[in-house]
């Protein structure tokens, strides 16, 4: 990093805690190595079958609770966690872990029933119902019948089929599937056999059970309290396109940055019961905040009916698509239709001298592109470069292509690029990007689709 790059960043606020994806992903991968050694430790070599299938049961079920684990923490909405690994990022970890630790769940029960079988010389349907005999095994079975169907809920085939509220209602049933779980692993060998790993375990479950609560439940009612946000505004930005202006108190303390995005929940019929994620589109001051939104769907287009004074609960901020991701000089911001909201804001805030910054916008035609006198002057003030790529998706030239993007953006290898817009578009930019030279590292952006 340049010496002037280090003096820009000083100049940004004291950034919160993060903690970066691989920190994270190293922290978990050590802690299954913990518990592999923890089963290693206690574990009998034997060759006969039975033995074979509890030692296999046994590993399985324990790395089983554990994955259960890791996966409400990775949406417990931790401040430090949010902010370093991304919530789309931690979404898609959550999507693809939660298919293990169902694989795990459901190895350890076929296992464990094999080996009970096969030691009491039971055929399968009698050494079952011999096992649901045991409270613990019926509350183990239970809990992962409830963890079944949350996954099964939560397939990309399913959910595009139910709606966000039912879909959320049915993934609440995880935290009941976790509990009843929990209910059945002290009793196991591998965990009864030793204080040291009952304690390991209990505080465990303590730990992100106290992160849950505090930051899924305590944060939201205490933010609430304190900023007392309300609706002071709605205006029409283009077709099918609103901004909501929200006040409060003290809204500094919050410490969100341009790029963020928060889970609103409006208190206002048929609005109340759903947290909607939308990003800032506009820096905060004077203790306003800003989103703009487009209403497409039934939730979104009731906002345009939201009435000045109407109470807003918040939870946030959450991303970590922000400044403090920056490490050149120059800078490119991509936008993709209402995706312009998150990069408005950074092309408003982002530190620079005039040259470092441009703004490629990519719309169907020139009625689609939202919030265009603000893009306009904020360009002028800063010197900034600002282009609008218009067009169909399938017209023959593509302006995200990557010779077009190298011609629009002189030098762009040695640009970081901050990236919003609707999945595909997203996709092809970031294949565009690579292939013209940019490395991964230094492309950031985050996707709502997970979220």
């Amino acid at each position: 990093m340049t010496i002037k790059a280090a003096e820009r960043r000083s100049t940004l606020p004291t950034p919160p805690p993060r903690i970066s994806p691989r920190v994270l992903r190293d922290a978990v991968m050590a802690g299954a190595l913990g518990v592999v050694l923890m089963w290693a430790l206690q574990v009998e070599p034997s060759a006969r079958l039975d033995a074979l299938f509890a030692t296999g049961a046994h590993l399985s079920g324990l790395l089983a609770g554990y994955g259960i684990l890791v996966m409400l923490l990775l949406m417990a909405r931790v401040p430090a966690i949010e902010h370093g690994v991304g919530a789309d990022r931690l979404a898609q970890w959550h999507t693809h872990g939660g298919r293990h630790v169902l694989g795990l769940c459901l190895g350890h029960a076929l296992l464990a029933l094999c080996g009970y079988a096969a030691h009491t010389g039971a055929d399968l349907f009698d050494a079952t119902a011999e096992l649901l005999g045991y409270g613990g095994i019926a509350a183990a079975t239970a809990g992962t019948v409830l963890l079944i169907t949350v996954g099964a809920a939560s397939a990309r085939a399913v959910r595009r089929r139910v709606r966000h509220e039912t879909w959320r209602a049915v993934h609440l049933l995880t935290y009941l599937g976790a509990a009843l779980a929990f209910a059945h692993q002290p009793a196991g060998p591998d965990i009864a056999g030793s204080v040291l790993a009952v304690w390991v375990w209990a505080m465990l479950h303590a730990t992100v059970g106290i992160l849950l609560l505090w930051y899924r439940a305590v944060v939201p009612v205490r933010q609430a309290l304190r900023h007392g946000l309300r609706v002071v505004a709605v205006h029409r930005e283009g077709p099918d396109v609103i901004s909501v202006v929200m006040r409060g108190t003290g809204l500094d303390e919050l410490h969100a940055e341009a790029g963020q995005f928060f889970r609103w929940r409006f208190l206002q019929r048929r609005l109340w019961h759903t947290a909607l994620p939308f990003s800032l589109s506009a820096p905060v001051r004077d203790d306003t905040l800003r989103v703009t939104v487009k209403t497409i769907g039934d939730h979104t287009r009731r906002m345009r009916r939201l009435r000045p004074g109407t109470r807003v609960l918040s939870t946030g901020p959450f991303g970590a698509m922000t400044a403090h991701r920056r490490t050149r000089r120059k800078v490119l911001l991509l936008a993709g239709g209402v995706g312009i909201t998150p990069m408005r804001a950074l092309f408003e805030a982002l530190p620079g001298d005039p040259g470092d910054l441009t703004l490629l916008y990519r719309a169907g035609d020139a009625t689609q592109l939202v919030l265009r006198s603000e893009l306009e002057e904020i360009a002028r003030a800063r010197g900034a470069a600002l282009h609008y790529l218009l067009g169909p998706s399938d017209a023959a030239f593509d302006p995200l292509a990557p010779q077009a993007l190298r011609h629009l953006v002189p030098g762009l290898t040695e640009h970081d690029v901050y990236l919003c817009g609707p999945p595909g578009m997203s996709e092809a930019a970031i294949a565009a990007l690579l292939r013209a030279g940019v490395p991964e590292s230094r492309i950031h952006s985050e996707c709502f689709t997970f979220v």
